[in-house]
């Protein structure tokens, strides 16, 4: 434990992982918040580090939560939430046989169609065009973000397919993601102690990074609470687009 905690390599990547995973909770760069395993995963194993950042994100959610508190969609949490327990369930039950580059690839082609996708309708309808709610595409995206959310912490792209296009206020989508990832994590954190993710050392590692949680959150939602939706989407659609890429190149250099 001593070694992890006294190697200053461990803290050149924990430290601006924790940081942009923050801004991200905190409605500020969308998707980007993927980072944070990856990084880590630069010194530590990738499963170590997606175990010591998950206490840091349920911070991070409280935090978020509390600083969004009364602005979310209750329809999007409604027709979301049911699909992503479903999904949190099947991560669990796959955990064995799913790998993180699988996922990884297959989030990576999904947010890059989807950032194409909203390209054309850009070109087609205009920048105010807005999709309508549907029950049955939020319930599947909602399962497709707590499967890939629990197997690698990568949920944001799949809920920003289903959110994004309905073009709520930024602050009600900050706040509605806010929510939904809140309970996402809380969620997840039994089936992470059950796997035995949540030994001394990788707690320990998180209690360290945790005051730096509050207030990277905190400058996500300032930042947010301050751009103009016509600012906050196009941002968010290129934040998706270069997590989209990085996604497939991880993905492929993982499995090939």
């Amino acid at each position: 434990m001593s070694g992890l905690l006294s190697d200053p390599w461990f803290y050149t990547a924990a430290i601006p992982a924790v940081i942009l995973v923050g801004l991200s909770k905190g409605g500020f760069g969308g998707a980007v918040g993927f980072v944070g395993v990856p990084l880590m995963a630069l010194t530590i194993p990738p499963v170590q580090a997606a175990a010591i950042l998950l206490p840091i994100l349920c911070l991070m959610d409280i935090v978020s939560v509390w600083t969004w508190w009364g602005v979310y969609d209750r329809k999007m949490l409604v027709d979301m939430m049911p699909g992503a327990v479903i999904g949190i369930g099947l991560g669990w039950l796959t955990a064995a046989l799913v790998t993180e580059e699988m996922v990884r690839l297959i989030v990576g082609v999904v947010a890059l169609i989807f950032v194409l996708r909203w390209i054309y309708l850009q070109f087609r309808h205009g920048a105010d065009h807005a999709a309508e709610p549907n029950r049955i595409a939020a319930a599947f995206w909602g399962t497709v973000a707590g499967f890939t959310s629990f197997v690698a912490h990568v949920g944001g792209p799949p809920f920003q397919v289903y959110a994004l296009p309905i073009r709520l206020d930024p602050k009600v989508l900050s706040g509605t993601a806010a929510i939904f990832f809140a309970v996402t994590n809380a969620l997840k954190l039994v089936p992470y102690f059950a796997l035995g993710q949540f030994d001394s050392t990788n707690l320990t590692a998180s209690f360290a990074l945790m005051p730096l949680a509050p207030l990277a959150t905190i400058a996500g939602a300032w930042l947010v609470r301050r751009m103009r939706p016509e600012v906050f989407y196009p941002f968010t659609y290129a934040t998706v687009a270069v997590v989209a890429v990085k996604l497939l190149w991880d993905g492929l250099a993982g499995l090939m």
